[in-house]
Parts: structure tokens; sequence; C-alpha cells
């Protein structure tokens, strides 16, 4: 096994003239399954992805004491595949949280890279249900200085835009940065339910959980199952492959605002 320090790397793939191929993985916890994760990422690994970007909620997380230990067991079991980490509200909850947040996740809190044809801006909003007016600048500083990568997807945690995207809202400011600077992919967790909402092109994505406990109905066919997503990235867009742990295989376009079309 590799190194916590090892498994998260540098931005900058230069993949020019290829497909980048990566994985994206939803909530290890809340409430977590045993088992789950540890699963997910042996699929993932046989995928053979550039990289691996998780939505947030790594960690259970919300006590101090025992925070630095949760994040050394987590990272030291995972296979030697780049990481990329996104904050999420049971890896950060206080001053010392933050502090550890950043130390494995070798980032900022909010911070962006170039892979191949696409641009990744990672934001925080792990203790506030919206995104706060310090990550909206961010974010457009962030979009206008890397306008020239044709596919952009926008990471946080909790999924801020869920209710004017699924009642089909264009108005909010998020989307009408999406909409100015050309982002395709707005991606969270923190429901731990698959959904898909396409709004004037924009395509919002709520991930399905990688370990934390499922909700409600529990039913695959409402967007409750453990799972990951593949992704292959060109200049002219991205294609998504959702995997569920027991096999099945969906595409982006087979799930919709309240779960499989």
């Amino acid at each position: 096994m590799r190194s916590a320090a090892l498994l998260v790397f540098a931005a900058g793939l230069s993949l020019s003239g290829q497909t980048l191929h990566f994985a994206l993985i939803g909530d290890r916890t809340g409430e977590h399954v045993p088992g789950i994760y540890e699963q997910v990422w042996k699929n993932v690994a046989a995928e053979n992805p550039a990289f691996v970007l998780s939505v947030g909620d790594t960690i259970e997380g919300e006590h101090d004491a025992t925070a630095e230990s949760e994040w050394q067991q987590v990272l030291k079991g995972l296979p030697g595949l780049p990481l990329y980490l996104t904050p999420g509200n049971h890896d950060i909850w206080s001053p010392l949280s933050e502090t550890l947040y950043r130390r494995y996740s070798k980032h900022d809190l909010h911070y962006s890279f170039d892979a191949g044809p696409a641009h990744f801006t990672i934001l925080d909003n792990s203790r506030s249900d919206a995104l706060p007016a310090a990550e909206m600048t961010f974010l457009e500083e962030d979009l206008k200085a890397h306008g020239a990568q044709p596919v952009k997807f926008v990471i946080s945690h909790r999924p801020s835009w869920l209710i004017n995207a699924t009642l089909g809202d264009a108005s909010f400011p998020l989307h009408q940065l999406a909409k100015k600077y050309g982002v395709r992919y707005v991606i969270a967790g923190h429901l731990h339910e698959m959904l898909h909402s396409e709004l004037g092109g924009v395509h919002y994505v709520s991930m399905a959980s990688a370990g934390g406990h499922l909700r409600a109905t529990r039913k695959y066919e409402d967007g409750w199952f453990f799972g990951y997503a593949t992704v292959d990235v060109t200049s002219s867009g991205a294609i998504f492959k959702i995997h569920e742990l027991n096999g099945r295989t969906t595409t982006l376009e087979d799930w919709g605002k309240s779960g499989l079309k």
C-alpha cells in the first residue's frame, strides 16, 4: 500500500489527444455500512482510472479526539490511486477538523485542477447548505481563468442546487455562472441518492452512496444503492457509467429527478 501522502497528487494531468478516464465516488459516511467502501475501491481500482474524485464525507467525524486516527485508518487502506477529496460535513465541523482535512487531503478547502480536456472546480459547503459568497467568488474567478478548457465540472458536497434544479428554476446564481462559463456538470453527494436533472444544458448530479447508509425506500429504482461512477471525457463532453455494486450498470441519462426513469 502507498502512504496517505502519496494518495493525493498535484494538479495538471496531461492527456492531450486522449480520453480522460476517471472514477467518481459518493459518501463513505455517515452511519457507514462496514465493508462497502472497501468493495467500492476494489471495483474502482479494477477500472484503472487516471484518478478518483470523492464528493466528500470520507470519515465519520464529528469528534475532534478521534478525527486524526479516522483519517489515518481510512487512507492507509486504499489502493495507490490518485485521490481528490471534497470537504463534507462529516469531514469538517471544527477548527481542528479543518486543519486535519487540509493535512490529509493535501489541498485547500476549495481548489481546482485540469486533467486532459477537463477542468474541475472543488467547492466547500461543508458547513452550510448553501454555497457561501466566498465560494461563489472563487468559482467565478476560477472559471474565468480556465475558460479554454472545453469540459468543466463543479463539485461540492452538499447539493445546494437541488430544489432549483428539480423545479426547473434557472434563475439561481450557481446556474447563471454555469451557463456563463460553459460548465457542463455540477456534482454533489450528501443525499446518498442517485439523481440527475438537466437544466439548460447543465447536468446536475447527486451521487449514490459509497458506504453511507441508505435512506427512505432503499430501492434501487429510487436511487438508493451502493456504487460509483466512471467517466470518460473528451473535448466534446463526458460519458458517465453508473455502477451498482451488485452489478447493474446504467448511464447518466437513465436517471432523473426522482430516480431511475
